[in-house]
């Protein structure tokens, strides 16, 4: 079985398209953040250089495996000259 395929199968799972919506912003963050980085030609190493922690630190990150302070995002938005934003809506 193709992705494609599969993708079309799993989403046609509410539970899982209510886990995918839940955790939405969650998955918005770590794209922007990989898609900047990316953008400067920064490694993860380089990254964790710049905001004074640990490539590992990174990588978790951009895995979902970490749950960020919002000081931390400033962190990492201001050493890519990004500025975070944040809003309910």
């Amino acid at each position: 079985m193709n992705w494609s395929k599969a993708k079309e199968i799993i989403l046609k799972n509410e539970e899982v398209q209510n886990e995918l919506k839940k955790n939405e912003a969650e998955y918005k963050i770590i794209e922007e953040i990989i898609m900047a980085r990316k953008e400067k030609n920064l490694t993860q190493k380089d990254l964790a250089e710049l905001i004074g922690t640990r490539q590992s630190n990174i990588s978790r990150l951009e895995r979902g495996n970490y749950n960020p302070s919002l000081d931390f995002l400033q962190k990492i938005a201001s050493a890519m000259d990004k500025r975070l934003e944040v809003r309910i809506i």
